[in-house]
């Protein structure tokens, strides 16, 4: 198991992997790779290459292949030729792998310990574009609570909470929601466009979205007159949980230890 980056490529199964999902790169280009991963760091020459996967009595246009190849190489791992981070060409000599590799043995059934019955668990398949939307959904629900009291914005002034001053609530209304609708934004703009980095961003500022989740989870109370005190107690109650979900979402969707992730 060679890993680089973000990637790990098994070599015995011929498989790439980005963050523990498998992506798609045919025969002759992942053959090329594996060549450029044995000698990171060290220019490969075409003349290697050709010797190595394209036998003596293979009739191909061994430049056009070979070029074909690396470009596809390029676009699986999301790299260029102007500003090379993993593939560099090198002018009429040939390619060098310039990121750093480390090499793992892989762990085969026979080097792990016998399980006891009650040891085995079933497989946890997490599908993340259904993870990914329940969190975005989760992020649209609460802009449509800042809107709403926004465009409400009379009637807020004329609530009085738990006997607090009519003037506090719609300060901490307007306050709150000045932070939060960017924050909902961060949030859907990151998970809509999968943003890699973003279950290690929401874990840093998690402890600030608790604590404005927890305080608009008292929203239904704004309402109470109009739903009565058992709706606005159940719905808080619920809205409570909403924060802790939100965090499991984000930890599903980028891998938390545990999980096998699927594309579906």
């Amino acid at each position: 198991m060679a890993r680089f980056g973000i990637f790990e490529a098994d070599l015995e199964a011929r498989e790439l992997r980005k963050h523990g999902r498998r992506v798609r790169l045919q025969d002759q280009p992942f053959a090329i790779l594996t060549v450029l991963l044995e000698r990171p760091g060290v220019i490969v020459t075409r003349e290697e290459l050709r010797e190595k996967l394209w036998p003596a009595d293979t009739f191909v246009d061994f430049d056009h292949s070979l070029n074909t190849a690396i470009n596809k190489i390029r676009e699986v791992l999301g790299d260029s030729a102007a500003s090379p981070r993993f593939v560099e060409t090198v002018a009429r000599r040939g390619y060098r792998f310039l990121a750093e590799v480390r090499s793992e043995p892989d762990v085969t059934a026979s080097h792990l310990p016998m399980a006891e019955p009650s040891d085995i668990r079933p497989e946890v398949v997490v599908h993340r574009g259904m993870v990914r939307a329940l969190f975005g959904l989760l992020q649209i629900m609460y802009l449509i609570f800042y809107v709403e009291a926004l465009l409400h914005w009379h009637a807020v002034d004329r609530i009085e909470l738990f006997n607090i001053g009519a003037p506090l609530v719609p300060i901490v209304v307007l306050v709150s929601a000045a932070i939060g609708i960017p924050l909902r934004f961060y949030l859907l703009s990151a998970v809509g466009f999968d943003h890699q980095q973003l279950g290690a961003k929401f874990q840093r500022i998690f402890l600030g979205v608790l604590l404005l989740d927890l305080l608009w989870a008292i929203a239904p109370f704004l309402i109470i007159e109009k739903i009565g005190f058992g709706p606005a107690f159940g719905s808080t109650a619920a809205l409570l949980y909403v924060p802790f979900a939100e965090r499991t979402l984000v930890r599903m969707a980028y891998m938390y230890p545990g999980l096998i992730v699927s594309k579906a």
